[in-house]
């Protein structure tokens, strides 16, 4: 499998003590970087192009974002901030959706994974929100559209918070289908069952306390089933691990092995419909414990399904 990251996410920060801190992708990094048992290509995530970008978001959205001039700090939101290195850091993290949808279609691999930050589900098409600065697998997704004509494409969103973002993106796009199990009520206060789109959108609230028995039975029940039935030619995922029970901005009570039967599942989704091709990439998590292990066995799951095709 392919894993695409770049040394700028990490020199992204919204100022001290916030909890979307550059120690998330170094301990991930750190973490992933153990997995010595199986074989994962490593490959530097290249910058989104500011026609790629466009493709999501509107030009006064990409303009804010890269033309503006940054000295030491630039507040969005009370959530959301950017430092000097944080425009190169969003255009890193949504050119390596890109590169990895690139990939996986020329057949270089079956799966990536892409070890990025800032975070992307919460950026709508006109607004930086949420921790988050561009919607890369919402750019991902557009591309694998316009660049490689597919007809059918699926995000699966099993951060959390719900990705108000992807939804506003590709709220009238059938093409697109956005699936999104999150705690409810939670921020950002949407995605509730009857918010449907274009009958695209299947939004899947599960209850403060909720724990891996409930999620694995809402997607045996609801999710998978649409899936499956939606077909589609490329499986994109926002990874976001803050549903675990260490989490300390959620209430779920989620463990690593639940993420990695998840992953499972979304992989014999890919291996039916889609030739295998499935990207990932990491949305939120803010125990550093549980995002080292959730994304060690998330990306196990995916090398492992790698390096069984291949065999």
């Amino acid at each position: 499998m392919l894993l695409f990251t770049h040394p700028v996410c990490i020199r992204h920060s919204a100022g001290p003590g916030h909890p979307e801190s550059p120690q998330r992708l170094a301990s991930v990094l750190q973490a992933l970087h153990g997995i010595e048992d199986l074989p994962i290509d490593w490959r530097e995530a290249p910058r989104a192009t500011r026609e790629q970008l466009l493709l999501a978001h509107t030009p006064e959205l990409v303009a804010s974002i890269l033309d503006i001039a940054i000295e030491h700090q630039h507040r969005i939101d009370e959530d959301t901030a950017m430092n000097a290195d944080s425009p190169e850091a969003a255009r890193h993290a949504a050119g390596a959706v890109v590169a990895a949808i690139d990939a996986v279609m020329a057949g270089e691999a079956k799966r990536a994974f892409c070890a990025v930050r800032p975070p992307g589900h919460h950026a709508t098409r006109a607004q930086a929100m949420g921790f988050c600065l561009f919607n890369s697998v919402a750019v991902g997704a557009a591309h694998a559209l316009a660049r490689h004509g597919l007809k059918r494409v699926a995000i699966i969103d099993f951060d959390v918070h719900h990705g108000n973002g992807s939804q506003d993106i590709f709220w009238n796009d059938p093409r697109v289908m956005y699936l999104s199990s999150h705690q409810s009520p939670l921020y950002p206060y949407s995605g509730e069952a009857h918010e449907r789109g274009a009958g695209n959108i299947l939004n899947l609230p599960l209850a403060e306390g909720a724990c891996g028995q409930e999620l694995r039975e809402l997607y045996r029940s609801e999710a998978l089933p649409a899936l499956h039935a939606f077909k589609p030619e490329l499986v994109l995922i926002s990874a976001g691990f803050d549903g675990h029970r260490l989490d300390p901005l959620a209430g779920l009570n989620l463990e690593a092995a639940d993420y990695a039967w998840l992953t499972g599942e979304l992989i014999d989704l890919a291996d039916r419909h889609a030739k295998g091709r499935l990207v990932s990439t990491l949305e939120g998590g803010y125990s550093l414990t549980a995002l080292r292990d959730c994304s060690v066995a998330h990306v196990r799951a995916l090398a492992e399904a790698d390096l069984a095709a291949s065999a």
